[in-house]
């Protein structure tokens, strides 16, 4: 979307819509912070681009949500915007387009972009599918067909789950095979969470997807998956190998380590033991 020809113009900030279904979280926190700075400073330096909102004399922001944003918090009143005649598909490809560049994107905010602009090119005639892997072409420059698919899946997460990825405690193959249970299976697995204090494996995902296309999948079966104890959750107490020195015999391979510590602790728990037993 070229604007060589074009000239920004003011527009009064209550005129400026967001684009409605727009993926990209607009946060409050440090950056945001530095750019309302900014513009209360030197003013909005780069135009928005907007398109007329159809019947109305308001605009569609297609980009520049985090500066309207700024905006209003500086409490400024007009800013600069290109205004640009877009259909609704158009202008969701371009807010799709405007805002994947950007350095870090959450895994829902990619999901619900690829999800938005596969659904406008749908709708521009453009078929999407693995064939010829066309998707990699008109939904991503950077990420192949399966790729986009995969994120897509994401968008079937309820919402609880679906911040687990944003927090990076799932990875993308969990949120996927989670992806294809039912709302009521993905609340029960969240429960399981909970309750163990854990999110799933890739291992525990797949085997709740394989018993859900089974027919399989109960509460009960959940429960049981989510139960078992992985092997990075297994409860561990580091000691440094300084302290450990200090105190053992020399020359002690692992296994005679740990021996020799248990002996000594259950020694020690013998001696508190008595210990106890003579002051009463």
């Amino acid at each position: 979307m070229k604007n060589t020809m074009k000239k920004p113009v003011a527009i009064p900030v209550e005129k400026l819509r967001p684009f409605a279904g727009h993926p990209f979280k607009v946060k409050d926190d440090e950056e945001m912070n530095t750019l309302i700075e900014s513009i209360q400073t030197q003013g909005v330096l780069s135009p928005l681009i907007v398109r007329p909102i159809e019947n109305t004399d308001e605009y569609e922001v297609v980009s520049g949500h985090r500066r309207l944003h700024a905006a209003q918090k500086a409490g400024i009143t007009e800013v600069p915007a290109l205004i640009y005649a877009l259909d609704r598909d158009a202008a969701a490809i371009a807010v799709v387009d405007s805002n994947l560049h950007r350095e870090h994107i959450l895994p829902s905010e990619k999901a619900f972009a690829y999800k938005l602009k596969m659904e406008a090119l749908n709708h521009q005639g453009i078929t999407y599918g693995q064939v010829g892997h066309k998707s990699r072409d008109n939904v991503s420059d950077t990420e192949s067909g399966r790729t986009v698919q995969r994120y897509i899946r994401l968008t079937n997460l309820i919402p609880e789950l679906l911040e687990f990825m944003d927090e990076g405690k799932m990875a993308l193959s969990v949120g996927v095979e989670l992806s294809f249970l039912d709302e009521q299976s993905q609340y029960d697995v969240l429960e399981q969470c909970e309750i163990n204090d854990c999110t799933p494996s890739y291992s525990q995902a797949f085997r709740m997807h394989k018993a859900d296309r089974e027919g399989l999948l109960t509460k009960a079966c959940i429960e049981g998956i989510m139960c078992e104890v992985k092997a990075n959750q297994k409860e561990t107490i580091k000691v440094s190998a300084e302290r450990l020195r200090a105190v053992l015999p020399k020359g002690m391979d692992s296994q005679n380590t740990e021996d020799f510590i248990i002996r000594a602790c259950e020694h020690y728990r013998k001696y508190l033991r008595n210990r106890d037993r003579d002051s009463r």
